[in-house]
């Protein structure tokens, strides 16, 4: 049984060589590139108009990446006295160990819903945040904490665009490559994915693979598209993802 794996470079090929590291089938077809985002030269000034006490969301390890990348560029360091918080686990250990800087996040999961759960982000009075993140995206942290009482900026560190593929060569070719099992780590990559394939046997063998995802909020999404067979991964990571195609 063959394992598609479409989350972007690097992390999708890492997984890839994991899973054939224990003798699995896998390959790697990436839905979407990333590329650096157009507000990264306005980071370090974003960062200096805010005051001590202010907060700075870190919303994918992408953002961790090109946001500290910049600031090494330009020979600057992330303020000590600003608030930092990841959306999970994973992402706030590599902002931790790329900075240096404490951070916080949520044990519950790596959700935007379960970051908002934190009690120092229940009142938000006259704060300014900072939310590091792609282009796009779900709307729900900024909308919360404004609702709380915190003012929201953004800064676009990276950019996600679709990769194209031809429709019938992409069905055909991971049928033929026996391909019964996908993952699938984004709302966006699921609805390109479910796009991309528009004949009607190669949308059979799609809805007919087993779906691994990252959030009940994706199962839901999947479900509502017509997937059956859907597994739930304890997060986005790599290691979970292992976990669950054990």
């Amino acid at each position: 049984m063959s394992i598609l794996i479409t989350r972007p470079s690097p992390a999708g090929d890492e997984l890839v060589k994991q899973l054939q590291a224990v003798g699995k089938t896998a390959f790697s077809s990436p839905l979407i590139e990333i590329f650096p985002g157009a507000d990264l030269p306005l980071l370090s000034k974003k960062l200096q108009w805010l005051s001590a006490g202010d907060l700075v969301f870190l919303l994918s390890k992408n953002a961790v990446d090109y946001a500290n990348e910049q600031l090494i560029r330009e020979g600057r360091s992330w303020p000590d006295n600003l608030s930092y918080y990841g959306i999970g686990k994973s992402t706030s250990l590599r902002f931790y160990h790329q900075t240096g800087r404490n951070i916080l996040w949520s044990e519950k999961g790596e959700t935007s819903e379960a970051l908002l759960q934190l009690p120092t982000l229940m009142h938000m009075d006259n704060k300014n945040i900072l939310l590091l993140r792609g282009n796009g995206g779900r709307e729900v942290i900024a909308s919360t904490l404004r609702n709380r009482g915190g003012k929201v900026d953004y800064c676009e560190c990276y950019s996600r665009q679709p990769v194209k593929y031809l429709a019938a060569d992409f069905s055909r070719h991971w049928q033929q490559c026996g391909i019964k099992t996908l993952v699938v780590t984004s709302g966006e990559m699921l609805q390109l994915l479910y796009n991309l394939v528009t004949d009607s046997d190669g949308k059979a063998w799609l809805l007919g693979c087993r779906l691994i995802v990252v959030s009940g909020r994706l199962a839901d999404i999947a479900r509502s598209l017509g997937w059956l067979a859907i597994k739930i991964a304890k997060s986005a990571d790599n290691d979970a993802l292992m976990q669950a195609l054990e």
